[in-house]
């Protein structure tokens, strides 16, 4: 397979645009809206070119190409720190507990609060792949190629990182926690709500959400059974950020209702386990055993990431070595496939 990871740049936008229009809704980072996807492309393209060594309102979109092709057949999103431009909105889910003396009974009810607790933490997102490349281990390849990109440029990154699962969309588009919830305060449906935030950001969401905490027991059934609940296709994306370290602490979407989940960075799994090692030498197929392993090599910008083979005395396979433009003396990280 000759598929790597790299920086995006303005030229991949249709095929980004294309790859949008298959999300199927509710996937905020990835909205199928050309002009802000070029917006997306653009601040990309500053974020690898600035020389900010601390977390900041940067995002880095890396694309999956098939060289083969020349077909960008994926995308994943890192952001340097949220809730710079505006608010990072979540729903923690807590309990208000009563005591009532006369009754000799105590009452706890689960409340949603609205939260700016994730403010200022790094996030991963924007992860698809398109249908033709669901196989190979391709997904995992996006997945954790981001943390070999944080690991490698860990300076620009804060001290915790989250993650947003999509949440539960029926099959007409709609959500039964935005119906059950916000919905009741926008005058506008989920799909409108997500397509407006994907666009012009979430300030909207401090303007018109009642502050007060929303008791989760006055909720219909519908909306109750989806809170937490990630969407079926993002349940496989949940097991790899369990496996990284990541946790489900009671935080949800505020569109959605689907679970956030955090880590401390440096406890990422594919962040601490991160070798960065000067390649001794470069093997041919027939003459390579060692790892399989995730290699990635380059700075910001020239970032590239692929699967390969790590040998004894960090000797790299060809095939990998091509992919990443290295030879011997060169210095790649890489992590255990």
């Amino acid at each position: 397979m000759n598929y790597v990871i790299r920086a995006a740049k303005p030229g991949d936008l249709q095929s980004i645009y294309e790859m949008a229009k298959l999300t199927g809704g509710g996937f905020t980072n990835l909205p199928p809206d050309k002009k802000a996807l070029r917006a997306k492309l653009e601040r990309t393209e500053a974020s690898f070119a600035s020389d900010k060594e601390y977390p900041s309102d940067e995002l880095y979109l890396l694309v999956l190409e098939d060289l083969d092709s020349g077909e960008v057949r994926g995308t994943c999103q890192v952001f340097g720190q949220v809730g710079q431009r505006w608010p990072f909105y979540s729903y923690r889910i807590g309990t208000d507990s009563k005591h009532s003396e006369q009754l000799g009974r105590t009452f706890q009810a689960q409340i949603l609060m609205l939260s700016n607790d994730l403010n200022g933490s790094s996030e991963v997102g924007g992860l698809f792949l398109h249908p033709a490349a669901r196989a190979g281990g391709l997904g995992l390849l996006l997945a954790r190629s981001r943390y070999l990109f944080i690991a490698r440029h860990r300076a620009r990154f804060g001290d915790r990182i989250l993650a947003e699962l999509r949440g539960v969309i029926d099959e007409a588009g709609g959500s039964p926690f935005w119906d059950g919830v916000a919905g009741k305060f926008f005058g506008m449906s989920f799909q409108e709500a997500d397509q407006f935030n994907a666009v012009n950001g979430n300030q909207f969401i401090a303007d018109l959400m009642p502050k007060h905490p929303v008791y989760i027991a006055m909720l219909s059934e519908h909306a109750r059974s989806v809170i937490g609940v990630p969407h079926p296709s993002g349940r496989a994306a949940m097991r790899m950020l369990e496996n990284e370290n990541f946790a489900f602490e009671n935080y949800v979407d505020i569109f959605d209702g689907g679970p956030t989940m955090t880590a401390r960075t440096d406890q990422v799994a594919s962040v601490a386990g991160a070798k960065n090692v000067e390649i001794s030498a470069i093997a041919g197929a027939d003459d390579m055993g060692g790892d399989d392993a995730l290699v990635a090599t380059g700075h910001l910008a020239d970032f590239r990431c692929c699967f390969g083979k790590i040998g004894d005395g960090s000797t790299l396979d060809g095939a990998a070595a091509k992919l990443l433009g290295v030879t011997a003396g060169d210095e790649i990280s890489w992590i255990g496939r």
